[in-house]
C-alpha cells in the first residue's frame, strides 16, 4: 500500500490557511495567503470530514477524477475553537494537534474508501484548520468540482455549526455537487457493523456504497 504523505502546513491568525505543494503561497498584509492557481487547468476538489455523507462524497470524487481525468484535491479543514482564536499565537500547539488529527483522519477515509491513495489518479491531500465553507470556497476555483457530502444535521449542530453545503452553494465559484448517502433500505447482513471479529470491518460499507454511487450516476 502507498503511504500518504502530507507537506507541513502553515497556519495564520487571519485563518486563511492553505497547504499546496504545486502552488506558490504569497503573504499578504493582514497575515493571510492568497493561493496562486496550478498550471494544468480544472480539478476535483473534495471537503472531507468523519461522516458517512463525506465518505459518500470522496468515493464520488475519485471516480470522478479518475472518469474526467481530473487531479483530485482532497481536504479536509478543523475550525479553531473561540477561545484558540482569541489567543492568536498562543493557540499553535493545539492547532498543530488540529492538522495532525486532519491528517490521520484523511489517511483512515481513503482507506476505509479506496484501499489507500486511489490508483490512476493525481491526488493531493490537505490538512488544513480554518473554517470549512470558508476554505473550500477559497481552494476551488472557477473551472474546478467542488463536492461536499449532504448529511442530515440537528437544530443544536446548525446553531452551533453554520452548514458548510451551504455556504459554498452560496459563495463558491466551482461548480458545485452535494453527495448524499444513497437511500438503500437496511444494510445486507454481511455488510452491518458488528463487534465479533468474523465480521467484515466497516470500511467495506463505505467502499460498497461508493460502489452504488458511482452505478446511479
Amino acid at each position: 500500500m502507498r503511504k500518504l504523505g502530507f507537506p507541513e502546513a502553515e497556519t495564520l491568525p487571519s485563518e486563511r490557511v492553505c497547504l499546496h505543494p504545486r502552488v506558490h503561497i504569497s503573504p499578504l498584509p493582514s497575515g493571510g495567503t492568497v493561493i496562486a492557481r496550478p498550471e494544468g487547468g480544472p480539478r476535483v476538489v473534495v471537503g472531507v470530514d468523519d461522516s458517512a455523507g463525506a465518505r459518500c462524497a470522496l468515493s464520488w470524487a475519485i471516480g470522478e477524477a479518475r472518469l474526467r481525468r481530473l487531479p483530485l484535491l482532497v481536504a479536509h479543514s478543523a475550525p479553531l475553537p473561540p477561545h484558540v482564536s482569541a489567543a492568536g499565537q498562543l493557540g499553535c500547539g493545539i492547532t498543530d494537534a488540529l492538522r495532525g488529527s486532519g491528517a490521520e483522519l484523511v489517511a483512515r477515509l481513503l482507506d476505509e474508501v479506496s484501499g489507500g491513495p486511489p490508483d490512476g489518479v493525481e491526488m493531493t491531500a490537505l490538512a488544513l484548520v480554518g473554517e470549512p465553507g470558508a476554505t473550500l470556497v477559497r481552494l476551488a476555483g472557477e473551472d474546478d468540482i467542488l463536492v461536499v457530502g449532504h448529511g442530515t444535521r440537528g437544530p443544536f449542530s446548525r446553531l452551533l455549526r453554520p452548514s458548510v453545503r451551504l455556504h459554498c452553494a452560496r459563495r463558491a465559484r466551482a461548480t458545485l455537487v452535494c453527495v448524499r448517502p444513497p437511500a438503500i433500505g437496511p444494510l445486507p447482513d454481511c455488510l452491518t457493523l458488528r463487534v465479533e471479529p468474523e465480521h467484515v470491518p466497516d470500511r467495506s460499507r463505505f467502499r460498497w456504497l461508493g460502489r452504488a454511487l458511482r452505478l446511479a450516476r
